[in-house]
């Protein structure tokens, strides 16, 4: 009888993986030559029966190996098979195997002939709970993943208990160069702290990415173990409690209505946060050390330090609003009745700033290209790239770069001050007029190129769709530069009765609520509302009209637009520039007519308008409610669309349609007083 076949025979019984040394009294039985369990561990290509190198990948049908190893006639078998025996009874006497030795696993795919290019594998078990996970996809330990790092030519990740190539994903991934941080291990401890990713949508973008599972012998309560990591968020910068965070890692932010809208210039503390990752840190004493670098479209590099900007290159300063792209998303899910994806962010993601810092055209211009040419649409450059010190990336057209108008600054201060961590310090890039996303913060690379930037922030991020297209080509849609115009309500507040006292009494007031009585004054009976927001359009447009309407579009009238831009007292204006790049605040006081509120309240959605506004009732009330609205045009006689729902788009960009909040009045006897505010469902 062929000597390997009682080991075989009695590995084949055992079916068991030993993941510990074993001692001597063992070694008869561990001499067996051992067979691996098929594995593989080539992405892509390969399961498509092409091995990395290009070379076919053969696998050994199950009945061809069982055939193999199969004793060749029955004496061989009954003797293999009382070996086996035998040396089991004395493998049980002299070894009591601790708990840890044997993973509790069943084979995860036919085994193959050993061989010198394969590794010793232990044989699997049939204890420990059955493997009922997809059988066409392949099983893979943990040391084979580990090999899949972020040095790897095709870096592997493990999410739950699935192992991912993410080798096409990390150019496409927001931040992909830091979430190769995971290769080779978990992404789920990043994905716990980067809590954005934990949205369905994200998941299913990962899930093209399958190449198989985690091996069952690697699993505890079907997961593996994951190493801790340190929070790269906790060196952030402390921020202003009032602050409605949208995220807490990265930080989004933003102010509240009745702060939005106090102020013409947003202090720095309540400027909305947008962060895609966490704060870069410089030492405030080495700020002026920093390093911005600058490569021209013939591969010329020049670089510079914050402090040969602040010395060498004269100062400007532009007053200009900021926006996010999503700002007012939450409002397009609600309106349009469809989730779209992205931050849920309220009106606030959105603020206004006087910048200081140099013109981009004269760092340009030093660095050596020729402005005329691009002035003019002669140069071969076409685009600028910004890059941040955390890997976000960005692009704008070299005519806006260049535009003596266009008044593009490399930031390093704000309001007076320098710039916060938050908002992009020690160094900045300032777009007037363009969707914030092309601010780029903690800038530390400027590239010429004859295209727009590769990142996936401006390639596959900060677009438009149709309201239909759901699956998109996202190299048939431009990168959203310049914004549309927008409005919101930031305050509403509804105050006294006026009018005619022969009112309904359903409508009156009772005498404990007299601090909200009538004013005295004849006319149509009605309640006192007084509202206040924003207005604001990209491409340095000016803002000339802000309309209002107090009974869901029936009628309409026309807000005082706030002179917050011209000189005071002698003193001079605050807004800075060639361009009418900051927002324009605006105020409405009137009345509506109690006939008005006709409609039923609506779900209590509340939002910046309304929060000042809503009051818990009393006692049980009946409501009546009206909706109050805004558009606003500019002087190119842009306005807001009147619908959500037409201009839905998957990634809930450009959420610029009339701004509607429901106002509701109390209407029984005792409670015309309460104060009564919601965003219209």
């Amino acid at each position: 009888m062929n000597p390997r076949q009682p080991c075989q025979a009695a590995q084949q019984l055992l079916r068991l993986r030993t993941t510990a040394q074993l001692p001597l009294t063992w070694r008869t039985f561990s001499k067996c030559p051992r067979q691996r369990a098929f594995t593989s561990s080539v992405p892509g290509a390969a399961r498509n029966g092409h091995s990395r190198d290009g070379g076919p990948t053969i696998r050994v049908p199950a009945e061809t190996h069982r055939r193999s190893v199969r004793p060749r006639s029955r004496i061989a078998a009954l003797a293999a098979l009382a070996a086996g025996v035998g040396l089991l009874s004395i493998a049980f006497a002299f070894y009591p195997a601790p708990r840890t030795a044997f993973d509790a696993h069943y084979a995860t795919a036919p085994p193959v002939a050993a061989s010198s290019g394969f590794e010793s594998q232990p044989c699997p078990s049939p204890l420990g709970p059955a493997d009922n996970r997809d059988p066409k996809l392949p099983r893979f330990r943990i040391t084979e993943v580990r090999k899949h790092g972020a040095d790897s030519e095709h870096p592997w990740v493990i999410h739950a208990d699935k192992v991912y190539d993410i080798t096409d994903w990390i150019p496409a991934h927001p931040g992909g160069q830091v979430i190769l941080q995971a290769a080779g291990g978990s992404i789920d401890p990043y994905w716990d702290i980067f809590t954005i990713h934990k949205s369905q949508y994200v998941h299913d973008i990962l899930s093209q990415y399958l190449i198989g599972y985690v091996d069952q012998a690697d699993l505890i309560d079907g997961k593996p173990a994951q190493d801790q990591i340190e929070d790269p968020f906790q060196h952030d910068p402390e921020r202003h409690p009032s602050l409605v965070t949208r995220t807490a890692k990265p930080r989004n932010a933003e102010p509240p209505g009745e702060a939005l809208g106090a102020h013409f210039l947003t202090p720095a503390d309540l400027f909305y946060v947008r962060n895609h990752m966490w704060v870069p840190h410089v030492e405030q004493d080495q700020t002026d050390d920093h390093r911005l670098t600058v490569e021209l479209l013939d591969g010329t590099i020049k670089e510079y330090t914050l402090g040969d900007l602040k010395t060498k290159f004269p100062r400007h300063k532009v007053t200009a609003t900021l926006q996010c792209s999503g700002n007012r998303r939450s409002h397009m899910s609600r309106d349009s009745g469809r989730k779209a994806n992205g931050l849920a962010w309220d009106a606030g993601a959105i603020s206004n700033a006087t910048w200081e810092g140099v013109l981009l055209s004269d760092v340009l211009a030093h660095a050596g290209l020729d402005l005329e040419e691009a002035r003019n649409g002669l140069s071969e450059t076409q685009h600028v790239h910004f890059t941040g010190l955390e890997a976000y990336g960005s692009s704008i057209p070299i005519k806006k770069a260049v535009d003596p108008l266009g008044d593009v600054l490399l930031a390093y201060g704000m309001n007076e001050k320098p710039l916060p961590r938050d908002h992009g310090s020690p160094l900045r890039a300032i777009v007037p007029g363009y969707v914030a996303a092309r601010s780029v913060k903690w800038l530390n690379r400027i590239a010429l190129s004859d295209e727009e930037s590769t990142s996936q922030w401006q390639r596959k991020d900060y677009k438009c769709f149709g309201p239909n297209e759901t699956k998109v080509d996202w190299d048939a849609a431009p990168a959203i530069q310049e914004l549309p115009v927008q409005s919101a309500i930031t305050t509403l507040q509804l105050g006294k009765r006026v009018g005619s006292k022969a009112e309904p009494d359903a409508l009156a007031n009772d005498e404990q609520d007299g601090d909200d009585g009538d004013d005295g004054s004849s006319g149509t009976p009605g309640r006192r509302v007084a509202l206040s927001g924003y207005a604001f359009s990209g491409g340095g447009r000016s803002i000339i009209r802000v309309d209002v309407s107090l009974d869901g579009g029936a009628s309409w009238d026309q807000a005082r637009l706030l002179p917050d831009c011209v000189s005071k007292n002698g003193t001079p204006s605050p807004c800075h520039g060639h361009g009418a790049w900051s927002w324009k605040r605006w105020t409405y006081d009137g009345s509506i007519p109690l006939d008005k509120f006709t409609e039923n309240p609506g779900p209590a959605a509340q939002d910046a308008a309304s929060a000042a506004a809503n009051a818990p009732s009393r006692r049980a009330r009946q409501q009546r409610c009206t909706t109050v609205l805004v558009k606003a045009t500019d002087d190119a006689y842009n306005t807001q669309p009147e619908s959500h729902a037409a201009t839905w788009n998957l990634r809930g960009n450009l959420a610029t349609a009339w701004h509607k909040v429901q106002v509701c009045a109390d209407c029984s006897r005792a409670s015309a007083g309460a104060k009564h505010a919601h965003e219209k469902p």
